[in-house]
């Protein structure tokens, strides 16, 4: 195939224009001598159009052959569509059909509902559903604001050791690892490691998987999670408040969200731009502190030596 390849993300700029897409068989409809693949590439999804009388048989039999998640390259004329869901669909002229998935043993995420259980055992499949794609593009945005934020405010990331030899918490959560002729276990918590490197290089953090061996099914207990551990050299109660105040992860990352998809707050629907909350002040954050439990008095800035670290 001669056209360019792009991705369907891309599609819009080539409107007009014979494109090459290289992806997956989402789903299918025919209606009479008319044929409407939809192909998805990681990048999005759009729907093609096969007319019997406009392609070759060898096309128009691939095409109707094709069964759920087969592999193929697309070629095609792109053309704007208000209707399609993307603003876009292709021209199908031309499919190579690198993988078709068998009949006798089909792919096996149907549109129907399907039991967490069996989503689990299939979860290498799973992912490619248009849910947990965009869930993991979620993720992947959340970091990244995470990483932003930090580095633009001076912090290093060290990454601390996911097989440790003690824990840094309870001793009840730990996963145990036989390290060699050793005993070791996989970390609860990065503090240790950051609490050492913030001596170093002042203020740090780590992201990175921790582990609790915590047996539940509750959405509140997970065994596995990336979590956030910034450290900071001779901080103040009121240093780490003014941090954690300014730690608006949320608020702009909508914003920049709503820059890709060229939206306003006033053109959002009215259920989500009712989420768009100001960000707590200052007072906001010491009169919620005031009202945690007393735990233990509050640290001052004689508390916070150069052996001394406050989270």
């Amino acid at each position: 195939m001669s056209s360019p390849v792009t991705t369907i993300a891309e599609i819009g700029k080539h409107e007009g224009q014979s494109v090459t897409i290289r992806g997956w068989l989402y789903n299918l409809r025919e209606s009479g001598k008319l044929l409407f693949p939809q192909f998805r590439d990681g990048s999005g999804i759009i729907q093609g159009v096969v007319p019997k009388n406009a392609v070759t048989p060898e096309v128009f039999d691939a095409v109707k052959t094709l069964t759920q998640e087969s592999s193929v390259i697309v070629e095609g004329k792109v053309r704007a569509d208000k209707r399609a869901p993307g603003g876009y669909e292709l021209d199908v002229a031309n499919v190579q059909v690198v993988q078709r998935v068998p009949e006798s043993s089909p792919y096996p995420i149907t549109p129907k509902e399907h039991g967490t259980d069996f989503l689990m055992e299939h979860r290498h499949l799973w992912v490619r559903s248009q849910r947990q794609a965009a869930i993991l593009r979620v993720r992947a945005e959340i970091i990244k604001a995470a990483r932003d934020f930090f580095d633009e405010r001076g912090f290093t990331l060290t990454d601390p050791p996911i097989i440790t030899p003690a824990a840094c918490e309870g001793t009840t959560t730990l996963f145990p690892v036989d390290y060699f002729e050793e005993q070791a276990y996989l970390t609860q918590s990065g503090q240790l490691y950051v609490e050492a490197t913030a001596m170093a290089l002042g203020k740090v953090y780590s992201f990175g998987p921790t582990f609790r061996a915590e047996k539940s099914k509750t959405r509140r207990h997970l065994t596995e999670f990336w979590m956030v551990e910034p450290e900071v050299a001779y901080a103040t109660l009121d240093d780490v408040m003014e941090e954690a105040r300014s730690h608006e992860i949320g608020t702009p990352r909508r914003d920049q969200v709503r820059r890709r998809r060229g939206q306003r707050k006033d053109e959002l629907p009215q259920e989500v731009a009712a989420h768009e909350k100001p960000s707590p002040t200052r007072a906001d954050l010491v009169n919620a502190w005031r009202s945690l439990p007393a735990m233990q008095p509050p640290l001052t800035a004689a508390d916070c030596g150069a052996n001394r670290t406050v989270e």
